[in-house]
């Protein structure tokens, strides 16, 4: 098993995952997420692989992509009243089904962590669906925690 970026050749693999994910949402949301569809095409995805601040990690077994990190590299709009910091934003993470439970997410974070240590990153933020609680509880043993909580009126 190792780690790396993604290539234009993973691009179906990483589809097929971003599917997985879209499902969840999808059960979760019905009213935001539309089932049957992905966050990103074949050429979004191109496009993606070829921005160095917008990297992808992919975990490879014999060419089967494992798990995906979509990541971004982020300086926050300054502001007089917070410090300028780098960011090293995660914006999609999915470990296959058929393989959870076997520590492959926890070794894709912690490739991630010394990624935004490589990169001198002030943090590693992400953004989570209230519902979802295994990957709440996976960012939890993690090491994360709550910044700030964004809420919803949904307006009838």
């Amino acid at each position: 098993m190792m780690i790396r970026r993604a290539k234009v050749d993973d691009i179906p693999s990483i589809l097929e995952l971003l599917s997985q994910v879209l499902e969840i949402h999808a059960k979760l949301r019905p009213d935001i997420f539309v089932s049957g569809t992905t966050k990103y095409s074949f050429e979004g995805l191109k496009d993606i692989i070829k921005d160095d601040n917008r990297p992808i990690y992919v975990v490879d077994e014999d060419t089967n992509i494992l798990a995906y990190a979509f990541c971004e590299i982020k300086s926050p709009e300054f502001s007089s009243t917070m410090r300028p910091i780098k960011i090293f934003y995660i914006d999609d993470f999915c470990v296959d089904a058929k393989y959870r439970k076997q520590h492959i997410g926890k070794t894709l974070f912690e490739y991630i962590l010394n990624e935004a240590k490589r990169f001198g990153c002030y943090e590693i933020t992400l953004a989570h669906w209230d519902g979802n609680e295994s990957a709440k509880e996976f960012y939890e043993k993690m090491g994360f925690k709550v910044k700030y909580s964004m809420m919803e009126l949904i307006i009838e």
